[in-house]
This record gives structure tokens, sequence and C-alpha cells, in this order.
């Protein structure tokens, strides 16, 4: 008897079924039975099943007599499935790499509940993604829990999907998909209203296709009315079990919000029924109107009391209300634009020589190099007034206490920065700034380029989508000092931003704690033993496809390999933080204490302080980390493919600070062998530092202080390559 069967309907889907099928038999975890469904699709689609049953003992096909759609489709399936669990999956979505092994190591985990409840992302046709909205209830507790304890369990989209169900908890309640549009609807409420253990999964495990045309959610027709009989169905239930009658208030606005929502989308109904659809709608809606509902939690659906005319105007008012906030914003932004161009034009009042305006990672609080010259600004000048930039107040909140701060364009912020003397951020400030004549820009960057960058983006088409590089440029104009680490660096920034600035050979600031050596909790606060090797794992993004994460690496099958005493730490690019990368995997791996992810921590210099290694592929990030000297492994798998579509200063698999891996075999082997910290190593590295931390010697910081607020001079620190080293780079052939 197989662990999970997965379920799988089939209805005019030749397009998307073949991977939706590998999807599932590609799994890591084989301990599985699919039972594919073919629902007298009229394509090839049966066809297809037929030859992957033919081909894999795992997969039993069924074909019906007739057509009798999606909910039946499953409901055929049942009697057939064998598995402690059952999943259902829609033939034109698709599961993601290592699913079904985080499934079921989660059940294991929790005891076998009712209800595994894990989590999907929005894939578009157009090649975007985007995670489910209220991901956060499913990582809020680790538990086994009920409906009753935790009901914003019920505010999730309610789709039988995402779940896996313990067969004999189906069986025993008897639960079966009704007719019709909606059907999950019926399904997933009695469910979860039912299960007396529930739990969740924080991972990305479904791809969610979004359809531009063909999905039943997508089609223009009456049959959308059929979610009215499937909330019917709903409350029959909950009348049939005296005991869920709590829950009637619960149900009966989330009834009323999914109506409506169906009525809002231009897609879904028949312009000549909507006005019918809202009146079955609100008759629906008084007539399961709980006695004694408080009229302040149905404030927002009231318009279901009155007719549809009112709803029509309230629908039109709304449209007009964020056309015209739009257009306010609009007018705000560029009133803003002639206030600030005024203001620093007129100069109406003198530059205030004290006052430095700091920012970082676009408003993001104190973080990298400019962090590390405030800092170093408060020691040494104390009379200089420090103040942040930040993108709002969120920001500001998680600020440290007595950081003086202004929320970005707001009238504070248009004020300071219309009389600083000094500017210092690692990304262009915004383009509605105006530079006065007298003011200093300094730009520190965000550490030194591998990848193209600037002006050179222009002929990586893929890599600059979205980018507009001539407003880059004009943005760049305003520089007055480029920070540099090496001449490498120096090299890149004058070519790829072609502006008027002048390098200045300070050094990163940020780096002066590696250089110099610092303190950090990072391994107490996440708990790894002291005598434990870490190795940090610190990927880029990649330009070759949308929203830029390629899982490069098994990550539990590294921490694995790399055995007993070793702690795998996990730093995603800046970029991938917020969106679904974290979701596939390494937020649940975070919380079973296989990696720790590091991803949100917002200073990168205390996680390279706690590390003992660094395993990366095409970081800067391994830049910063040379002057820890300590090793590093430059995994290239895929380093022809990245360079096509980004393009590099340097063949950094020929100039590496390490032992480099071109597989997941390689790297393993690098680390099994102890070859990552060989004397070949050592002298590699011992190269690569020579060159790329030339002018880090630890005061950084001081010099940006010194040399560009004060204007005092101070010695330049001194390189460690006695000539240019631009001849080894790939500038001058690109």
């Amino acid at each position: 008897m197989p662990r999970l069967s997965v379920i799988v309907p089939c209805f005019k889907v030749q397009g998307f079924l073949r991977e939706c099928l590998d999807s599932v038999l590609e799994q890591s975890f084989h301990d599985i039975e699919v039972i594919a469904v073919d629902d007298r699709s009229p394509d090839g689609s049966g066809a297809i099943l037929d030859e992957y049953a033919a081909r894999d003992p795992r997969v039993r096909v069924l074909h019906l007599p007739e057509n009798v759609g999606l909910g039946r489709a499953r409901n055929a399936a049942l009697p057939y499935a064998t598995g402690d669990f059952l999943l259902f999956l829609d033939s034109d979505d698709t599961l993601t790499p290592g699913a079904l092994r985080a499934v079921a190591d989660r059940l294991a985990e929790t005891g076998d509940p009712d209800v595994l409840v894990f989590d999907y992302a929005r894939t578009y046709w157009w090649g975007g993604t985007r995670r489910n909205a209220l991901a956060e209830v499913l990582g809020a507790t680790d538990g086994v829990f009920t409906a009753a304890e935790r009901p914003e369990i019920l505010d999730l989209l309610m789709v039988v999907w995402n779940k896996a169900y313990r067969r004999d908890f189906v069986e025993e309640n008897g639960f079966r998909f009704p007719p019709g549009y909606y059907e999950d609807t019926p399904w997933t409420f009695p469910v979860l209203l039912s299960a007396g253990r529930i739990v969740t999964l924080d991972r990305i495990c479904v791809n969610y296709r979004q359809r531009r045309q063909g999905s039943i959610l997508s089609t223009t027709s009456r049959k959308h009315f059929d979610v009215h009989e499937q909330y019917k169905r709903v409350f029959a239930f909950v009348d049939a079990h005296p005991e869920l009658a709590g829950w009637r208030p619960r149900l009966h606005r989330r009834m009323g919000e999914h109506c409506l929502d169906i009525l809002a989308k231009p897609d879904r109904l028949p312009p000549a029924a909507r006005a019918e659809f809202f009146r079955r709608t609100a008759e629906l809606y008084r007539a399961f109107r709980p006695e004694g509902a408080d009229p302040g939690d149905l404030r927002d659906l009231d318009v279901l009391a009155g007719s549809y005319a009112s709803y029509r105007l309230r629908e039109q008012a709304g449209r007009a209300g964020r056309a015209g906030g739009r257009q306010a914003l609009r007018v705000r932004r560029a009133a803003a634009r002639a206030r600030r161009a005024l203001t620093g034009l007129r100069g109406r009042r003198p530059l205030d020589e004290d006052l430095v305006l700091y920012s970082a990672a676009s408003h993001q609080g104190l973080r990298g190099d400019p962090a590390a010259v405030y800092r170093a600004a408060r020691e040494i000048a104390p009379r200089l007034r420090g103040v942040w930039v930040v993108r709002d107040a969120e920001v500001a909140a998680e600020l440290p206490a007595g950081v003086d701060h202004v929320l970005l364009d707001s009238p504070e912020y248009l004020r300071l920065a219309a009389r600083a003397k000094f500017f210092v951020n690692d990304v262009n400030w915004s383009g509605t700034l105006v530079k006065r004549p007298g003011s200093v820009h300094v730009h520190t960057h965000r550490g030194t380029p591998l990848k193209y960058v600037g002006a050179d983006l222009l002929g990586k088409p893929g890599a600059r989508l979205g980018l507009d590089v001539p407003q880059m440029l004009r943005r760049a104009d305003r520089w007055d000092h480029s920070l540099v680490a090496n001449r490498h660096s120096e090299l890149v920034w004058e070519r790829a931003y072609p502006c008027h600035f002048a390098s200045a050979r300070t050094g990163s600031p940020r780096n002066d704690v590696l250089v110099a050596g610092g303190p950090t909790d990072f391994r107490v606060r996440h708990g790894i033993p002291a005598d434990h090797t870490v190795v940090l794992y610190a990927p880029t993004r990649r330009d070759y496809v949308r929203g830029g994460h390629v899982d490069r690496i098994d990550l539990a099958r590294f921490a694995a390999d790399l055995g007993e005493g070793h702690t795998l730490v996990v730093r995603l690019h800046p970029a991938l933080a917020t969106g679904p990368a974290r979701g596939l995997g390494l937020a649940e791996l975070h919380r079973r204490g296989i990696v720790v992810d590091a991803t949100g921590e917002p200073h990168a210099e205390e996680v390279m302080l706690a590390s003992d290694a660094l395993v990366t592929d095409y970081s800067s990030i391994m830049f910063d980390y040379a002057n820890l000297d300590r090793p590093i492994v430059v995994h290239a798998d895929d380093w022809p493919t990245f360079t096509a579509s980004r393009g590099a200063y340097l063949d950094i698999t020929a100039e590496a600070p390490g032992h480099v891996s071109r597989s997941y075999r390689e790297l393993a082997w690098l680390f099994a062998s102890g070859g990552w910290r060989d004397e070949e190593s050592a002298r590699l590295r011992a190269d690569f530092r020579s060159r790329f931390c030339e002018f880090d010697d630890g005061r950084a910081a001081e010099r940006v202080v010194r040399t560009l607020l004060l204007g005092e001079a101070m010695p330049e620190p001194p390189g460690r390559v006695p000539g240019p080293a631009g001849a080894r780079d790939l500038l001058a052939s690109t």
C-alpha cells in the first residue's frame, strides 16, 4: 500500500498533461500511486495517460464513459485509491520539485493528521510567479490544531489541491464532490470543520497555473451561478451537524465575499446575467444571515442589502476613486518634483555643511557601506548630523534607538534633501532628487562587480528587462565620488557608468569588520553549536529565468552530505527575499532544523563572520568574504548560460578564489575529501585576495569620513599588487 495517492482528473489538457505527470513521477519521493481519470476528454489526453501507464506501473488510468465534470471525476478515482493519504492535482498544474518528500516528512513528523495544508504559487502564462498572499497563515504554528483553535485557516483559498487528506478520515466521513463549478467549496469547508487534527506545511508544493484561456474560472458562462448551490450545500452540512452552528457567521461572510468577488471579475459572467447573479446572491445572503449578526461585522457587505443599481453605482464610484487616486498620486509626485526643483535651483537657504543624508538598499535602513560610514562619522565627527531616509514606517520602527530618520517623500525629507551637504547611498537616489551646486554625493556601490552593470547591460536585453539604463546614467551623473575596493572595480565603474564622478580608492566600508574581525551572535541566535563547521551557501539570482530563482543544488542533500558536526547556512540574493523562492523548500528546511535560512538577516557581515567556509556561484559576496581569508568554493554548473544571459567582467572559473565545482558530485566530493581547504585552495585564495581586496585595510569607513566628508588628508590604503590588474579582465575584449 503506497503512502500517497495522487488523483489527477483530465479534460482537454493535452498541452499541459505531460508536464503535470512528469512533475509527479519525477519526484524524489517514490512511494506513490497516480490515479489519472480521463473525463471523456475529446483531445489526446486519454492517449497520453495510457502512454504513461504503459511505462510506469505507479500510474493507473480510468476512462469514464461520459464527461461528468471535475468533482465527479475525482469521486470516480476515490474507490481505487489505496494510499494512506490522498492528494488532488489538477492536470494543468504541477508539483514543485521535492514537494512530495516534504509532504511525506511533515505527515510522519506530526503523526498522520487528518488534513495537511500546504502552500502554492500562481504561475502566469507570461512567466511571472506570485506566492499565496496568505502564506503567513501556514507558518504561524508548528503543531497540530483544529479549525476552532485557528479559524484563520478558513481564510485560505478554498481549493482541494493544496491539501493532503488521510484516506480513512475521508472514508469515515463520506466526503464526496458535488457536480458543478466551485465543487471545492462544499468539500473543503466540511473537511476542515470536521478535522480533529490539522497541520500546515510552509512550503510551495503546487504551481497553480493561471491559464490565459481555457480554464474553468476564466470562462464566461452562466455556470458560475453554481456557486450559490455549492454554498447551500455548505450550510446544509452545518445544519446536519449542530455542533458546527457557531461557524455560520464566518461562513456567511465568506459566502458574501466569494460571490461579490465573482461578480467583480469582468470575465466570469455574461453581461446580461450580472443583475440576476447579484439578486440571487442577495437572496442567499439574506436567507443564511445568522440571527443577531453584528451589523458592524457585515458593513463591507451591506451592498447586498440594496439593489443591483446601487451596487453598480458603488462599483463605478470605486473605480473612479481608484483612478482618481492614481491621478492624485501623479499630481502629488509632480508637485513634489517641482518643489524639489524650486528648492534646489533657487537656493533660498544655504546648504547645511554638517547635514548628511544616508540610505541603503533602496531605503531599507542601516545596512551595508552607508551604515559603516554612518557609524564611523558618529565616532570621528559627532558634529555631523546623520539622518537616514527610510521607505516607510515599518522600516523606521526597526531602526536602533536614537537613529535620526525621515520617511521618503515626506515634507521633512524634502526640506532636508534641499539643504543637505552630503548624500551617502549604495543605490541611486530617486530621479526626482535635484542635486544642488555644492552638495556632495558619495556612491558606495554594493560590492565588487562580476556581472555586467550599467551601460554594459545595453547588449544584454534579458538582463536589463525593466531597467531604464539612460535614466540610471542620469542619476549617476549626480555622483561626486565612487568608492572602490580594487582597481578592477575602478575600471568597471568608469566603463559601465560614463559619468563625471571621481573614483575614491577607499576600500569598502562594510568590509572593515571582516578585515579587523568583530563580534557576531548569529550562531547563538540560531542555536548553532560552537564546535560546528558552518558552511555558508550564498547563490545569486539568474537573469535567464523570470523571477531570478533557480535551485542549483538540493539543500537537504547537501546538508546531509556535509555530515555530523556541520551546519549549512543559506542566504539567497536580497532580490529573492520577499518572493516565492524561500517558500520552495528553504523555509520548511529551516523550520525542521536541516538548514539555517539567513536570507532575512539584514547584515551580511554578521553571517559571514559566523561561517567557516563559503559556497557561492557568481555572487559578489565572494569578493567581500575573501577578506576573511577563509575557504571559498565556486559552484559554476551553469556558467556558460549565466554569462550568455548576463555577461561577466572576468572568467571566475579560471580566476576563482578557491576550487571550482561544475556538478553537485564535484561539490560534495570537495567537502567529503577535505579539498575545500587544501593548500591549493589557500594559494588560489591568496591570489584572489591580493587582487580584489586591494584597498580593504580595515579603515575604509574612517577614510571616507575624513577625506570625503571632512576634507582632511589621509594616506590611501596600500595596494596589495604593484600595478594595475586590468590585464586579466575581460574589459578590454568586451
